[in-house]
Formats: C-alpha cells, sequence, structure tokens
C-alpha cells in the first residue's frame, strides 16, 4: 500500500495520491459525515438534518463520506423537496472511487484527569484535530471530579460525540477512541517507556513514549510517584491540566509524524555569519 493510500477504481486496479493530496480534496468539500457502508452512503437523522438545516447545503455541494476505518470517498449532497421548492433532508450520492488510507505506525493514547465544567470536551476536541488515537479519562488520587454510575455514561457519550464532530471537521478519516475511566496504576503495563507521565521538570522526550498520562491540577501523589514511571516535561511552567494534556498531543503528534525529532536542538546560523533571506525580513525581499 502506497504510503498515501490506495484509491480503488474499477476492477480492482489502484493507483497511489499524497497524504497532502487525499487531505486537499477532504478539505475541499463543503463537510464531512461517517457512514457505516461506503458502497452504499446513507446519512444517519442527524447527519441529515446538520447538512441540510444546520449547513443548508445546497443540491450538488460536495461532501466526503468515510467510514471511520481509513476509508473514505466523495459524495454530492442531494436535497430533498417538497411541493413549492423548499429544500426538507437529503441524501448522498457517490461521486468517485473509495479511498483506503493506511493505519500510522503506532497509536498514540493521551489520558487526562478531568476537570470541572466544559474542559474535557474542549480536550478530546483538541486532541482529535492533532490525530490522538485514544482519549482516556483519568482518576487519579488527587482528580476532584470524578465520574462514575450514570454520570460516567454521560459523560462518555458526550466526550464521544465531541470526538466524532471533531473529526468530522478536521478530516480525520478514522475516528479516534474515547476509553473507559482508568487509573495511573491500570497503565503501568505494556513496553517499558511507552507509557509516561507528564511532570514539571520531567525528562525530555525520547520518541519511545506512545502514552502520556497527565495528572491534576493538585498534581500526582506520592504513591503514584512512587510507581516509577518515566516522566515527560512539557515546558518550564506550570500547566492547566487541560493544557497539559494538550500540549501532551501535540508533542506526541508531532513525534510520530516526525515534525520533530526527539534529542535534537535546532541549527542556529551564527549572528556573525548569517546572511538575509530572500523572501523573508524586509518587505521588498532584499
Amino acid at each position: 500500500m502506497a504510503a498515501g493510500g490506495d484509491v480503488v477504481g474499477s476492477g480492482g486496479a489502484t493507483r497511489s495520491a499524497t497524504p497532502v493530496a487525499m487531505l486537499a480534496a477532504r478539505a475541499s468539500a463543503a463537510a464531512q459525515v461517517f457512514v457505516d457502508d461506503l458502497d452504499h452512503p446513507i446519512l444517519s437523522p442527524d447527519d441529515e438534518h446538520h447538512l441540510a438545516r444546520s449547513l443548508r447545503l445546497q443540491d450538488g455541494e460536495p461532501v466526503v463520506a468515510a467510514d471511520g476505518q481509513g476509508g473514505w470517498r466523495a459524495c454530492r449532497f442531494r436535497a430533498g423537496r417538497v411541493p413549492g421548492g423548499r429544500a426538507v433532508g437529503g441524501h448522498l450520492e457517490a461521486d468517485g472511487p473509495v479511498h483506503r488510507e493506511p493505519p500510522p505506525p503506532f497509536r498514540l493514547t493521551v489520558a487526562f484527569t478531568p476537570v470541572k465544567g466544559d474542559r474535557p470536551e474542549w480536550v478530546v476536541q483538541k486532541l482529535t484535530e492533532l490525530g490522538i488515537d485514544e482519549m482516556v479519562p483519568l482518576v487519579a488520587d488527587r482528580s476532584v471530579v470524578r465520574w462514575e454510575g450514570e454520570r460516567a455514561r454521560a459523560a462518555l457519550d458526550r466526550l464521544r460525540r465531541v470526538a466524532r464532530e471533531a473529526a468530522c471537521q478536521s478530516r480525520r478519516v478514522r475516528l479516534p477512541e474515547v476509553g473507559e475511566p482508568t487509573t495511573l496504576a491500570a497503565l503501568r503495563g505494556g513496553i517499558a517507556g511507552e507509557t509516561v507521565v507528564a511532570d514539571l521538570g520531567g525528562d525530555p522526550p525520547t520518541g519511545t513514549a506512545r502514552l502520556v498520562a497527565v495528572g491534576p491540577e493538585g498534581g500526582w501523589s506520592p504513591e503514584e510517584r512512587g510507581m516509577g514511571l518515566p516522566t515527560l516535561g512539557l515546558g518550564p511552567h506550570v500547566l492547566r491540566a487541560e493544557t497539559a494534556a494538550v500540549a501532551a498531543g501535540v508533542l506526541l503528534s508531532a513525534l510520530r509524524d516526525a515534525t520533530v525529532q526527539a534529542g535534537r536542538a535546532p541549527s542556529v546560523v551564527p549572528p556573525s555569519t548569517s546572511r538575509p533571506v530572500p523572501g523573508q525580513g524586509r518587505p521588498d525581499g532584499m
């Protein structure tokens, strides 16, 4: 499979496309939705209402349909009509081949401690936009917010709706997961070095981290610190719990995508030998 994914055409023939080209094609659509079957892309009632009534899409506007597992295809929105010509509802009409994008080389997880208000929804939204594969609510010793019973069910349902909406908005074709609440002790298993805890004064990233646990605003308890998990520093300042979760997501995603590399300092040109770069600095480009 090509790095950017395959385009499945007639007769089973495929042609590769670059990741940038595929994302650009999705970004140019008026909206994206998730469907159960790409061969027969049927809108859910909620999505139909959103496209027709909230976004007020016109007949023929482009919409991306994705299956949440790496597959997607271009479609056209076909508006329903009632006598008098008023648009009511609508359906999707396939307008291109099915594309299949490969999964990332490894999964990334951020376990975050929920705080009061709508901050957990904001965290899930931003982590979804960043490409994190799984978000897990963390129950820490010093947690203030604790989800249990029906409250936990309602909170998780809400976070999963937020993740789905954010995936559509950011044109992700793989739906991220929102896991069940867990504890730091339950996260300790797995390959050494893959699970790390965010902490003030923690170690710089090594590139092996796959799961970052972010504690509450009160910090980790002595018992949690005594578990012996590697630490990860997120900068020289004290961050709010929700900010730290997003900062961890940025770091994990950038390392996986090779936007940054662990353990390498940026190259700096000494001031005495620096030269102006055409097109930068002065407005005239000189």
